[in-house]
């Protein structure tokens, strides 16, 4: 199914893979503290995926994001 507006590309960019991979990283992390009952790496991996938004956001400020100076798409 094709969008006639146009396709903003939902996220395929370094901007967005970049974030998704440090914050899968943080949850996973997290996952593992918990079950090893690690309160403050459980914490740090908190941070961390506050870190991952961030990272993400400052690279789509830097153009690396769907539509920015620096992005661009693939061929499907």
């Amino acid at each position: 199914m094709s969008n006639p507006i146009g396709d903003p590309g939902h996220g395929h960019s370094p901007a967005a893979w970049t974030a998704v991979i440090i914050m899968l990283g943080a949850i996973t992390l997290g996952t593992v503290a918990y079950w090893f009952d690690m309160p403050w790496l459980v914490w740090t991996s908190v941070a961390l995926l506050g870190v991952g938004a961030l990272v993400g956001w400052g690279m789509a400020k830097a153009g690396y994001g769907v539509g920015g100076a620096k992005y661009r798409p693939k061929e499907h």
